[in-house]
């Protein structure tokens, strides 16, 4: 009994020191948007419609993407294209993609089906929106270019140690 109350009061002592230890430590704190968050190369964010060199879109309609998606959050309808209307090199074209963002787990199994490189995940993270209808990523909002420049890819030929790890010494 005696023992069991020591150990205890050792334990919270223990605990005590470790926050008594960092309470006086300037704490590490990115500004966003002001400085630039660093994220891992595989970090899977905001996804991205891509087009090839010529501006046509890579989305064949193929809804290869859709079925592979775990929470169906992703809905394409396909049409042919015409001589008229060439929106991708192949014979069908997307005519309607979305993604519902709110559903999106950022699992990548969109990405991974896709034959055509079409969706990609990028590293966005900052996907939040005021209205649940503006977190359906239309079309239009999935081509449009996306360069953040609050974001700063991580190199991982180089380790780097950050401050808020712990190094027993």
């Amino acid at each position: 009994m005696i023992k069991q109350a020591f150990g205890g009061t050792y334990q919270i002592m223990r605990g005590m020191g470790v926050t008594l230890k960092y309470l006086f430590k300037k704490p590490v704190t990115n500004q966003f948007p002001d400085e630039p968050v660093v994220v891992y190369p595989r970090f899977r964010g905001r996804h991205v419609l891509k087009r090839h060199e010529n501006g046509l879109e890579k989305c064949i309609g193929c809804s290869l993407c859709a079925a592979a998606c775990p929470t169906q959050c992703i809905r394409v309808e396909a049409a042919e294209n015409t001589d008229e209307n060439r929106r991708s090199p192949g014979e069908r074209y997307a005519a309607v993609y979305e993604i519902n963002m709110l559903r999106c787990i950022f699992c990548g199994y969109c990405e991974e089906a896709c034959p055509t490189g079409a969706i990609v995940l990028e590293h966005d993270f900052a996907l939040a929106e005021y209205d649940r209808w503006d977190a359906i990523y239309t079309q239009d909002k999935l081509l449009e270019p996306h360069q953040p420049k609050y974001i700063q890819i991580r190199d991982d030929e180089v380790f780097v140690p950050q401050d808020t790890w712990r190094v027993n010494k």
